[in-house]
């Protein structure tokens, strides 16, 4: 029997899966998307039912591939966070379709408990820097405010993947990586905070029990193991909150290190043995898979989405490729371009929801070209503030890792060395951080890796990019242009959310 795991990430678009052997070998993979709901406005929704037949269809097609189902000795799954899946005592769905983490439907909830409690305080307690109406305690007292039927029946508030685990195993668990999530896990103390949950008027248990992420939940029941076409009784790991286990998959664990990921939204997220918190910049922190680290990340909401408008509009149906060539015609710093991409709003340290982006500096000289080459710097610029902040609150080390849609372009990886002045690393991972790291806590689980510095070895350098210093001096001049330039959209926002609003 070999020592083989089922590694799984519950995502937002869908579940990719992967067998993963000790050494790191991806021996078979599987995605299976799923669709997201919207039926008003703030209520962004998933349908539980269709993450388990994702697994189901996921961990068949591998089998299907030539896996041997007696070699898996292990299932661990990496779910997307802030999940608020309300279950009855028998662990009954109570609701077909359920909040997940971008639902901001929390908002006079949210109100109403910051009356009550501090929200610096709870900030600084929590780690959770997110807008707060996306945690599962304020969605959890919309719950109970908007859906009293279903609050009544209520027994216990589960996660994503946790729900996946108690399908698998019958019991109902987290882990401390989903658990600081929650919007009541008290980060320095590791547990719910009473002070919270008593503000809340939530009862403690409503929540599920916190086990180590790296442990055995269960064992794979007869019904689920007949689903997913695996022995009876396979090792179910407690695993992790996605942020946390693409940390470890992209292995930032130790106090320092650092990586960057690259998609619709990109963020820096840094590994340390205390959260790095900050009331003005609102990082966002978590308990990592690691015991004793934390995870802390600054982030800027619009990035991957701001470049594909921006595709749509200047370059048509052109691919990237087309896209980073034409942008490439223009020399760094665009020509005195500068673009803030916060089109569809930012972070706390961005200017909150309301803010938009710009083009300033547009003048009669600059081409589509420059405007191109203009939106890759101004994503990487914000990333830089962005990175500037962790560098004021914690060191940073010499070089990040590069993960995501956005790590696969060697143009973008290099104005991200020049920008942010560190090495930008892309290694063999690449897009299978997530899967690696719910991987990581199965073998350390089962005790075949001893630690996790086995990680350390399946990264294989592909390439490095490091600061070109003729770029130096022009980019360092832009980012003050930059900086000037957020902050104009910043004080701007109130008086274009208004003339948005006033607009037939």
């Amino acid at each position: 029997m070999k020592d083989l795991v089922l590694a799984c990430d519950l995502g937002t678009g869908g579940l990719k899966g992967a067998v993963v052997a000790p050494d790191g070998r991806l021996l078979a993979s599987a995605i299976r998307g799923y669709q997201t709901l919207y039926p008003g406005d703030g209520l962004h929704e998933q349908r539980p039912a269709d993450w388990w037949q994702a697994l189901i269809a996921v961990t068949r097609e591998m089998l299907a591939a030539g896996v041997d189902p007696g070699d898996i000795r292990a299932i661990s799954l990496s779910g997307h966070s802030l999940g608020c899946i309300p279950v009855d005592g028998a662990g009954r769905l109570l609701q077909e379709a359920v909040p997940i983490w971008s639902d901001g439907r929390a908002q006079s909830q949210t109100r109403d408990f910051f009356r009550r409690f501090d929200e610096d305080t709870w900030y600084m307690r929590t780690g959770n820097g997110f807008p707060a109406p996306l945690y599962t305690l304020f969605k959890i007292l919309w719950l109970r405010e908007n859906r009293p039927e279903v609050f009544a029946r209520t027994v216990r508030i589960l996660g994503t993947k946790d729900y996946l685990n108690f399908l698998m195993t019958g019991r109902m668990a987290t882990d401390p990586s989903y658990a600081s999530g929650s919007g009541a896990y008290d980060l320095a103390r590791g547990r719910y905070d009473p002070e919270i949950l008593a503000a809340a008027g939530i009862p403690p248990d409503l929540l599920p029990e916190i086990v180590p992420s790296a442990s055995v939940v269960g064992g794979l029941g007869a019904d689920a193991a007949a689903s997913l076409g695996l022995p009876q009784g396979v090792a179910v790991i407690a695993g992790g909150v996605d942020n946390s286990c693409m940390a470890l998959g992209a292995q930032t664990f130790s106090d320092g290190d650092i990586f960057s990921s690259m998609g619709s939204s990109s963020w820096l997220t840094i590994s340390a043995s205390r959260p790095i918190l900050d009331p003005k910049v609102r990082s966002y922190a978590f308990a990592h898979l690691v015991p004793g680290q934390f995870i802390s990340a600054t982030s800027i909401f619009s990035s991957g989405t701001t470049m594909d408008w921006v595709r749509g509009l200047l370059s048509g149906d052109s691919d990237h490729a087309a896209m980073e060539a034409l942008a490439a015609a223009a020399p760094a710093g665009a020509h005195g371009l500068v673009m803030v991409p916060t089109l569809g709003g930012g972070t706390s340290l961005e200017g909150g929801a309301e803010v938009r982006g710009g083009y300033l500096g547009l003048s009669l000289q600059h081409d589509r070209a420059d405007m191109l080459r203009a939106a890759y710097e101004g994503v990487a610029m914000g990333l830089r503030v962005a990175l500037d902040e962790l560098r004021r609150m914690t060191r940073v080390g010499p070089s990040l890792i590069a993960v995501g849609g956005g790590a696969k372009s060697a143009f973008w990886r290099q104005i991200f060395a020049d920008i942010l002045d560190i090495d930008v690393v892309k290694t063999s991972v690449d897009q299978e951080a997530a899967t690696l790291g719910a991987a990581a806590v199965a073998f350390r689980a089962l005790d075949v890796w001893p630690d996790f510095q086995p990680i350390r070895a399946i990264h294989r350098p592909v390439s490095t990019h490091s600061p070109q210093e003729g770029n130096r001096q022009t980019y360092a001049t832009g980012l003050d242009a930059y900086r000037a330039a957020a902050l104009q959209q910043r004080e701007l926002a109130p008086a274009l959310e208004a003339y948005r609003r006033a607009a037939p």
